[in-house]
């Protein structure tokens, strides 16, 4: 009997002194200031290449939606938007945004240099990169709103302006410490920062060049679909679930940490709440459709998609899952609607862009208070008309500058023959419409 004791007691005992050792361990969730620099920094780099990968779906979704004989010249613009914006980032934007003083307007004229230090958190790069991808996304909404009439060259000039003056002006008053941040402006990674900024600039941009040619009717209304059909739907498709999938490094990477568990906990939520968002834009724009149109618009749908994801990224934390479909939901309508009121105004936005970045930005912005306490509606509506006046302001004289000067339209026979043949030279497809 003593011996059966004692067989039992030994592992007995040496669990007991295990599972001590586990608890111990796992009460202590603080981790060491160096482990903390290189989750942070891992957080930035993974959901940057994330929100980089935006940029292939962005390229997919325009390519789909202009007509077959445009598409060489959305690939042109979009490969080197984002090459111009790097740069540009890099060589003034960065310190235009983080160079301010606090409650400041504008930062400083001067390249990025790298300052790393261990208790920042994280590495000066990694920053850099994860911003930069933001200011490219902004650029790259510009993109599909003034497709097959925009000369390329004249674009590229908005390009480098928009990423490196404009964007890290306006993300400067919040982010960089400025003057909205001060007043306690909420916007967690961008409904307004970046969504509204790259729709307002392209609203601008819509307005200063016209609509296609034959696009409206004399009456006003939009041309049949035929000689304006979309290239392929099922780029578009491709694009959009692209950008939901960039949009979580869009979303959880602006937790700005990884360090600790509530951290791990908050990015994670914010994947799931970013999620629910893009499918109540897809479901209110697909319900609405059929109900009001007599028809499922799969064009809407996918714009309600985007729609939803723009809504939710003003607070993507703290709404409870229920909250984040109707934002998401709410911003499918508006793109609908939206749509349908820049018809109505005859404003050519070939992609859905403005509706999409624009119009339900300003919506995911203002309801931001009705899930995080800490914000008000009267700051909110001050932060988003400071901005959008600001830049469509500034973009409208940009692009009059540009008109007046190098040209920014395509002539008619240019635009007869299509972007691809006037602009690069290079056909997308062999059958053309």
């Amino acid at each position: 009997m003593t011996k059966l004791i004692k067989k039992i007691s030994a592992p007995l005992i040496s669990l007991i002194f295990l599972l001590n050792m586990s608890s111990a361990g796992m009460a202590d969730t603080t981790v060491s200031a160096e482990v903390g620099f290189i989750f942070n920094t891992l957080l930035f780099l993974i959901c940057g290449f994330l929100v980089m990968f935006m940029a292939c779906g962005f390229a997919m979704l325009e390519s789909g939606m202009v007509t077959s004989k445009s598409v060489s010249v959305i690939c042109a613009k979009n490969i080197g938007l984002f090459s111009i914006a790097g740069i540009m980032f890099w060589l003034v934007g960065y310190n235009l945004a983080y160079g301010i003083s606090p409650g400041g307007y504008i930062g400083k004229f001067i390249p990025w240099a790298d300052g790393s230090k261990l208790d920042t958190g994280y590495s000066d790069g990694s920053d850099w990169y994860f911003q930069m991808v933001f200011c490219a996304t902004t650029v790259s909404i510009v993109s599909g709103t003034m497709a097959e009439r925009i000369k390329l060259w004249p674009f590229f000039t908005f390009a480098a302006i928009l990423s490196g003056i404009i964007y890290p002006i306006v993300m400067g008053w919040q982010w960089g410490g400025g003057w909205l941040a001060e007043l306690g402006f909420s916007d967690f990674a961008g409904s307004t920062l970046v969504h509204s900024t790259g729709g307002a600039a392209a609203l601008a941009g819509a307005m200063i060049i016209g609509p296609r040619l034959g696009r409206f009717t004399k009456s006003g209304a939009p041309a049949p679909l035929k000689p304006f059909a979309a290239s392929s739907i099922p780029l578009v498709t491709i694009g959009v679930f692209i950008l939901w999938l960039g949009w979580f490094g869009f979303n959880g990477g602006s937790q700005l940490a990884m360090g600790t568990a509530t951290d791990a906990i908050a990015v994670s939520k914010i994947f799931m709440n970013t999620f629910l968002a893009g499918a109540g834009g897809v479901m209110g724009a697909a319900v609405i459709t059929r109900l009001h149109f007599g028809k499922t618009d799969v064009v809407q749908m996918l714009n309600g998609c985007i729609g939803g994801l723009v809504a939710v990224t003003a607070e993507p934390l703290l709404p409870s899952p229920f909250a984040a479909i109707l934002i998401g939901a709410v911003g499918g309508l508006i793109v609908v609607y939206g749509t349908k009121l820049l018809f109505s105004l005859k404003i050519d936005d070939v992609v859905g862009a403005v509706p999409a970045h624009l119009f339900a930005g300003i919506w995911g912005t203002l309801i931001v208070p009705a899930t995080n306490s800490g914000a008000n509606f009267s700051t909110q509506l001050i932060g988003v008309l400071s901005v959008n006046i600001f830049v469509f302001i500034v973009a409208y004289i940009v692009f009059s500058a540009i008109k007046a000067t190098i040209g920014l339209r395509l002539s008619k026979e240019g635009e007869t023959k299509g972007t691809d043949v006037t602009e690069t030279g290079v056909i997308a497809y062999a059958i053309r419409d």
